[in-house]
């Protein structure tokens, strides 16, 4: 027959031509060629993993999507290299004190101590003042001019009763933001030394912290920053009081419940405000084997923060320690407390004579030297104006 080698085109426009409607048949196939086509489109943008392709070939359709090339091989098998690596920058630090740890967490986190000593970051080692307050901190304008022009060399601590509800130091003041999560402290109880390795813990969170002072509400340097900021950096010892004292103030307090852990030779005495490095301090929170025995054995008048750390420190670490304090205190006059000092107190001489080692020496990285107390306590609130006025000159806050 003559139709076998017609094209199906030239036989779908005969049947057209014979039907006896022809132009409703071939709007009809239209419609309904139209009606597919869009249907089809509409489902390739639905299921956007599927490509689209309609080729027309000798008169023949060809649909092509995107599901029938998964199990091809792919063309090219090479990926777009990887970005460059960054540098290492140095961990971000915050005006305030924010990490929502648990005490225990917080102690957990604090004790890790990086094995490589050298940083992957540029940064300066800074000291970590860190101040054991009842409430704000009464002589903060003097500390204001201490640490001015020094931002980047020392962190901000303030461990203060968390009943205390006073207002927020302003927003450019060095105490914005630096209280730390606080509980209740008394005065010759165990929670005290709770309080120094929660103060401890907090700072170590900043790995550029390397030397950490514990300072109290009523203490004023007696030096410029610059001073002390090279003496402690460059020391090769911490600074913890520690000594052996016979009688009822001394080794009358040890309880025989604390052996064998802690035995009466090893129990020490000695000054709470401490100055010590990084690695000390670690060996401090993280200390799960002394300081459960001083929590359930030191209480009424044992007074542990004044033998705790010398003992542990003493029993542990005494080879790098200088056993002397770097605060000066008076206790001169008697009683349980050093004395206080009021506005008529503070003359130029007096602190003077602070400054030369209270009529003493001591010895600094093997060597003798005047300069031995970098602190001084206890000054009340009422001194503050004259400390102002002769800290410029006598200690040198502008330099």
């Amino acid at each position: 027959m003559k139709s076998h080698g017609q094209s199906p085109i030239s036989v779908a426009g005969k049947l057209i031509n014979y039907s006896p409607h022809p132009l409703l048949n071939l709007l009809s196939y239209v419609f309904f060629f139209v009606f597919g086509l869009t249907f089809g489109i509409i489902l390739c943008f639905h299921y956007k993993s599927f490509s689209f392709n309609l080729q027309v070939t000798n008169g023949q359709f060809s649909i092509f999507t995107s599901q029938s090339l998964l199990n091809q091989p792919p063309l090219n098998n090479t990926s777009p290299p990887p970005p460059p690596l960054k540098k290492p920058t140095a961990p971000k630090t915050h005006d305030e004190i924010l990490h929502g740890m648990s005490e225990r967490e917080l102690m957990w986190r604090a004790s890790m101590s990086p094995k490589i000593k050298e940083f992957p970051f540029e940064r300066a080692p800074k000291v970590a003042f860190m101040f054991l307050t009842r409430g704000p901190v009464i002589l903060a304008p003097l500390w204001e001019r201490f640490f001015r022009g020094h931002r980047g060399l020392y962190t901000i601590y303030v461990h203060s009763d968390p009943s205390f509800n006073g207002s927020e130091p302003d927003r450019d003041s060095v105490f914005h933001g630096r209280r730390i999560p606080s509980k209740v402290v008394q005065w010759g109880n165990v929670n005290m030394i709770e309080a120094e390795r929660r103060l401890l813990a907090n700072a170590l969170l900043d790995f550029s912290n390397q030397r950490f002072l514990l300072i109290s509400e009523s203490c004023i340097p007696l030096y410029n920053f610059s001073t002390i900021y090279s003496y402690l950096i460059n020391s090769t010892q911490n600074f913890v009081e520690s000594y052996d004292l016979v009688g009822p103030v001394g080794r009358g307090r040890y309880s025989h419940k604390m052996g064998p852990t802690v035995k009466l030779n090893d129990w020490r005495k000695g000054s709470q405000w401490f100055g010590i490095d990084r690695s000390l301090a670690v060996e401090v929170i993280s200390d799960t084997s002394y300081f459960p025995v001083f929590q359930k054995y030191c209480d009424g008048s044992c007074y542990a923060d004044e033998h705790y750390l010398p003992t542990f420190v003493s029993m542990k670490f005494g080879g790098r320690n200088s056993n002397r304090t770097l605060t000066w205190v008076d206790w001169s006059r008697g009683g349980p407390h050093p004395a206080k000092f009021i506005r008529t107190d503070v003359t130029p001489e007096f602190l003077e004579r602070l400054r030369s080692g209270g009529g003493g020496g001591c010895e600094y990285n093997g060597e003798r030297t005047n300069v031995c107390f970098l602190f001084a306590r206890k000054f009340t609130y009422n001194a503050l104006d004259r400390l102002l006025r002769f800290a410029p000159n006598v200690m040198h806050f502008n330099r």
